[in-house]
């Protein structure tokens, strides 16, 4: 992009407190910042020790933007009260695969110091609300711009001063700022929560399967429905048994179609096309 900043722009779908509020600007992130953007240590990881500070690298944030707990580490050194992440923070992943991946840090992850292959911004508060800066990290602009920005001959990444250099559309007032900010950081609580109901039902899954399938070495499950409970033991059959394997075809890929086809057929790559449609 050009060193000129774009033009005004509105979105399509506003709060009606802010219809008459007139266009959002489009500034250089690094004018809403306070300070620089900074660089993490560049230090190695150690096991998890609680004598020592916790640290976050790129594969410690999840594709959603939280922290990965289940792979904790440490780093060996005596951090500086300036090296730990403080809450509104957003760290920013500048090179490889992950470039462009983002992290808030929150101040229920627990203390935390960032690696080097992250770049901490610190919103100003008076300009820019940072968790409306977090969640414009998740739109389809920005990761064209990501995109744009990383393609690099070798590995893809993107520097300190060229995160500054974005361009951020961005609301006259902060209260629109924090009410879009608001209304979507209450959506993603309410994906969290179901997606651990949407969790806690696969365990539930899980530890029936194993209780209404035979165990290994056995004929009879565990667990049994009342109508079932004195029809005997499972038999035990090899699939060739039960099911008519046709090796090979001479059927053409329109004849075995599964709207139009002589024979209704699902072909690997169609599963989802054909059998998802709901």
């Amino acid at each position: 992009m050009s060193g000129k900043e774009a033009k005004a722009v509105v979105p399509k779908l506003r709060f009606p407190e802010f219809r008459e509020a007139g266009a959002w600007e489009v500034k250089r992130l690094g004018g809403y910042l306070v300070g620089k953007p900074e660089y993490g240590v560049n230090a190695p990881a150690v096991p998890f020790q609680e004598n020592l500070p916790a640290y976050l690298r790129i594969t410690d944030i999840s594709e959603e933007g939280k922290i990965v707990k289940s792979n904790r580490v440490s780093v060996d050194l005596r951090a500086k009260r300036e090296q730990y992440l403080s809450v509104g923070d957003i760290v920013l992943a500048r090179t490889g695969a992950s470039v462009g991946k983002s992290y808030k840090y929150r101040s229920k992850d627990g203390k935390l110091v960032f690696a080097g292959f992250l770049i901490r911004i610190k919103s100003n508060p008076e300009k820019l609300n940072s968790e409306f800066l977090f969640q414009y990290l998740y739109t389809g602009r920005y990761w064209r711009w990501v995109e744009f920005s990383s393609a690099r001959s070798g590995q893809p990444g993107i520097n300190g001063a060229e995160y500054a250099s974005m361009l951020l559309p961005i609301p006259p007032e902060l209260s629109e700022q924090q009410k879009i900010a608001h209304c979507l950081s209450s959506l993603d609580e309410v994906i969290g929560l179901q997606a651990k109901k949407v969790q806690a039902l696969k365990q539930h899954k899980k530890g029936l399967m194993q209780q209404l399938f035979p165990a290994e070495g056995e004929t009879t499950p565990r667990l049994r429905f009342p109508e079932f409970r004195e029809a005997g033991a499972w038999e035990v059959k090899r699939l060739g048994e039960i099911y008519r394997f046709k090796p090979t075809n001479s059927w053409s890929r329109d004849q075995l179609n599964y709207d139009s086809g002589t024979i209704k057929n699902i072909h690997y790559g169609d599963i989802h096309k054909e059998l998802n449609r709901t």
